[in-house]
């Protein structure tokens, strides 16, 4: 695999451009469609935070999990963003000031501007599993 390292603000189509073999790793991955399905109705607003290792196999599995997940569910109310973090862990303040973040990938879950949740590293169920017990608690679905 890879040891690409992209850092700073990020996006979906840069990272698959640039790094080609996360791209099977997208279209291999198979949601829970019930909690696709329940994340699809959310009606408020929520986003995503997501920092990131291009260079780490935790973020290689788990962020594009959440790219087919995000694919699947479609849902303009949730909006993601990508920032990559340098392997050097002395290189990455200006990256992460004041955010909290020791492991990657870090997920950041906020409602109304505050953080309601976050997967940090390796997900407990599943990465649409674990979205949704944080996003649920504030938002449900109708």
């Amino acid at each position: 695999m890879s040891q690409t390292e992209l850092v700073g603000p990020l996006t979906r189509e840069e990272i698959l451009r640039q790094i080609p073999e996360w791209k099977p790793l997208v279209q291999a991955y198979s949601p829970d469609l019930d909690i696709v399905a329940r994340l699809q109705k959310i009606h408020e607003e929520i986003n995503v935070e997501i920092f990131l290792g291009t260079w780490c196999p935790d973020c290689r599995r788990h962020v594009s999990a959440y790219f087919k997940i995000m694919d699947m569910v479609a849902n303009p109310l949730v909006t993601t963003t990508l920032t990559g973090i340098p392997r050097d862990r002395g290189a990455r303040e200006k990256y992460i000031a004041g955010r909290d973040i020791e492991r990657v990938p870090t997920i950041i879950v906020s409602f109304r501007g505050r953080e309601i949740g976050r997967i940090v590293e390796t997900p407990e169920v599943s990465v649409e599993a674990d979205l949704w017990r944080i996003i649920e608690p504030s938002v449900g679905s109708r």
